[in-house]
């Protein structure tokens, strides 16, 4: 019985690996062989110590290593075959496995039963799950960019911010520069019908957004907004040829002029204007000074009593906070302490036009200036000041116009454009005083316009102001120059209160001190407003104008000057009684 289980192990791999059907047979045959000597063994749980190690069954004495298979031993056997070859009909399927287990028979031979207990086939293979293991160790940096793609979602949806914009706006009209998007301004002639507005709107495709009725020009403005994508210059042309529009224009916009923050150790502006001198003379006492500007910090402790009245252009659309700008400008012309001033005892004014911080500063239009200009003009200002530039406008110009004709002063900032820009308005305007900005050394300002229309210089760099919330800061810009001027003229109209327009420019121009090449140019006009020689010159009446007639000067005046429309665009000077 020794040979054929010799012969034919079980651990003939490709014997049994052929069909199931051998693999039973040989079982059976086994079986057959194994029950034949059974009787035989008379010692009950004898098994076999040689050829397999125990696999912790109790030892009872061994059958000593005879040829004979018991029953026992079969029942033994047989289990641990069936199991093993199983696992070997799967590791038969995969086509690599059956040639590195046809490798191994001269291995798993010796000893044939313990090859197939002690065969270590799931052992090798842990080795190559750890070296696997690290793999996904090396991929530990992959969950450290994961969080580093989340830390930049947050930064997604402010690019998705401006998406909403397109459909926010409405369909306005395309508009030149300083020119509000979609609008216009129009007059009908006073022989419309009340059915003309109507009409006119319905047929041009506009809707009446607002109608404002002046009173320093006889004037009804109507303010439209275009439908249907028009153009400004388009819709202004075919209401201009309605015979029943008396005019028709675009509703212009304008920024405030030169509140640059800058850096300064002194207050050296009014050392520069000599005003402790001149306010030996005159403070400005009861001269009302209209500001058409931003919102003015009245409770500041510089400003505390300094505005007398106020007016909101704006409709009360938004609430009075205080602006840098117009603080500033209001500091300039008329701080009550802390500050010295130019004016420290003139009344203001103060009419906010000016309102919503943009790109370019804070903006109002058209209609917000003209309403301002026509509140001064009723609350009675003799001198008003305009710190804002911005393209011609007709409707404006025929207001100053009309305010020069009532006796109003207009002070405008020449602007901040640099020496390239063309001329600003009001300050280009022939019915307005252009006033540049100086610094300390009286240097002009590099980013002052420049233009025959400059009348005055004043300092305007690096000017300590007031800031809103009681504080103080230094601006730069012609809007600081423009309300020094201001406050000047406020302190001519005290000394001399019947003074005109144009004697007023007269006086500034007289009393400069000449800056830049000799005589008036176009970087400093007539020279430093002194204010201190500009009132002396006031008091010399060989020397100070008379009354204005049709443009010319008469009653006195020895050089015969001309003057254009009250006032002239054009600086005038005359020798002042100390030479300069």
């Amino acid at each position: 019985m020794r040979e054929p289980f010799d012969t034919q192990p079980f651990c003939a791999r490709p014997t049994f690996r052929a069909r199931p059907t051998r693999r039973l047979a040989a079982t059976l045959l086994l079986l057959a062989a194994g029950l034949a000597p059974a009787a035989a063994q008379t010692r009950p749980g004898a098994g076999f110590e040689r050829g397999l190690p125990d696999r912790g069954y109790p030892s009872r004495g061994g059958y000593g290593g005879g040829p004979m298979i018991g029953l026992p031993g079969i029942i033994g056997i047989v289990p641990r075959l069936i199991p093993q070859r199983e696992a070997v009909e799967e590791e038969d399927e995969p086509p690599p496995r059956r040639r590195s287990e046809t490798a191994r028979p001269p291995e798993a031979e010796r000893p044939p039963r313990r090859a197939v207990q002690s065969r270590p086939a799931p052992e090798p293979r842990p080795p190559p799950r750890r070296q696997a293991a690290p793999e996904p160790k090396r991929r530990v940096p992959e969950p450290a960019r994961k969080p580093a793609k989340l830390a930049t979602k947050p930064l997604g949806p402010p690019p998705a911010r401006p998406a909403p914009l397109p459909a926010a706006q409405p369909a306005q009209a395309l508009a030149e520069p300083g020119e509000v998007a979609g609008e216009v301004l129009f007059a009908l002639r006073s022989a419309a019908g009340p059915r003309a507005l109507r009409t006119l709107l319905a047929r041009e495709r506009l809707d009446l957004v607002s109608t404002d009725t002046f009173t320093l020009v006889p004037l009804t403005l109507n303010r439209a907004r275009i439908r249907g994508g028009r153009s400004v210059g388009a819709v202004v042309a075919a209401l201009a040829r309605d015979p029943q529009v008396e005019s028709a224009q675009a509703n212009h916009a304008y920024s405030l002029v030169g509140a640059a923050p800058t850096f300064a150790s002194v207050q050296y502006a009014a050392a520069k204007l000599r005003l402790d001198e001149a306010h030996r003379a005159a403070t400005g006492r009861d001269v009302a000074v209209a500001v058409i500007d931003s919102g003015i910090d009245e409770a500041h402790p510089a400003l505390q009593g300094a505005v007398s009245e106020r007016y909101d252009a704006l409709g009360g659309a938004r609430a009075l906070e205080p602006h840098p700008h117009g603080t500033a400008v209001a500091g300039i012309l008329a701080a009550r302490a802390q500050l010295a001033s130019a004016a420290p005892e003139a009344r203001l004014l103060a009419a906010r036009a000016f309102s919503g911080e943009t790109a370019a500063g804070a903006q109002g239009t058209t209609l917000h200036v003209l309403r301002a200009v026509d509140w001064a003009a009723r609350a009675r200002a003799r001198v008003v000041n305009m710190s804002f530039a911005g393209p011609q406008d007709a409707a404006l110009a025929r207001f100053l116009e009309a305010g020069t004709r009532a006796g109003t002063v207009y002070v405008a900032a020449a602007g901040n454009a640099g020496p390239a820009s063309p001329p600003l308005f009001p300050a280009a305007d022939p019915n307005a005083i252009a006033v540049t900005a100086t610094d300390a050394e009286d240097r002009l300002f590099p980013a002052a316009n420049r233009g025959a229309h400059v009348c005055v210089a004043a300092p305007g760099v690096e000017v300590l102001v007031a800031a809103p919330s009681a504080a103080y800061g230094f601006s730069s810009g012609t809007s600081m120059a423009a309300a020094q001027v201001s406050g000047i003229v406020a302190l001519m109209l005290q000394a001399r209160p019947a003074l005109s327009p144009a004697e007023i420019r007269a006086g500034l121009t007289r009393g400069a001190r000449d800056l830049g090449a000799p005589g008036p140019d176009p970087e400093f006009g007539a020279g430093f407003a002194d204010a201190e020689g500009i009132l002396r010159a006031l008091a010399a009446p060989e020397r100070a104008p008379a009354q204005v007639s049709g443009g010319q000067v008469s009653g006195g005046q020895a050089s015969g000057e001309q003057v254009s429309g009250g006032m002239s665009a054009e600086p005038v000077l005359t020798a002042a009684p100390d030479g300069r």
